[in-house]
């Protein structure tokens, strides 16, 4: 696919759910980094921020953990591509992929105003929250599935299998060893 390598446009044309946006993103291997680059930033920040404050491993911890949340999707669904044959369309997705993840931020905005106008319409606010959040988690996986349908030229099934491993595996590897730490410990030897 041919395109301007704009990644702002191709962000706004996905997230509008536009195929065309795909194009916009150069398929290199410096235009991942870049994107992995920025994504990372803003974690890495905070955690020298708290390591500085005197939080230590806990900051320590948390980035750890970012970090395997940021890296388990371009990992999981690499092997995904791999199984399908989409090895020469992975690379194109996978930066799209990480570029839209602005486009969620934009979208949590979005929802946190929605929340605000339903509480001041009178609703409660566990219910206006439970909107905005339904909303964005919904968001996301349609942005996710569309990305995935559109980079990796997937039909919707695989498309949607894709987003399921992806998300699914990515929270098992950020979560699992926070659960695995809080099981009870067997008897001292």
């Amino acid at each position: 696919m041919s395109g301007g390598n704009n990644a702002a446009r191709g962000v706004l044309r996905l997230a509008l759910l536009r195929a065309d946006g795909i194009g916009q993103f150069a398929a290199s291997r410096r235009s991942f980094l870049v994107s992995m680059a920025v994504l990372i930033a803003f974690p890495a920040a905070g955690c020298l921020l708290s390591l500085l404050s005197g939080e230590g491993l806990e900051a320590l911890t948390a980035l750890l953990g970012t970090l395997v949340g940021l890296l388990a999707p371009p990992v999981l669904s690499a092997q995904m591509a791999r199984f399908w044959g989409r090895e020469r369309e992975w690379l194109r997705y996978a930066i799209a992929f990480n570029w839209t993840r602005w486009a969620m931020l934009l979208a949590l905005l979005l929802a946190l105003m929605l929340m605000a106008m339903l509480a001041a319409a009178g609703l409660t606010q566990s219910a206006a929250v439970a909107v905005g959040v339904f909303a964005v988690a919904a968001y996301g996986v349609v942005l996710d599935w569309f990305v995935a349908r559109v980079g990796l030229r997937l039909d919707g099934w695989r498309a949607a299998g894709l987003v399921v491993v992806v998300n699914v595996g990515s929270a098992l590897l950020f979560l699992g060893p926070r659960l695995l730490a809080g099981l009870p410990q067997g008897p001292a030897p």
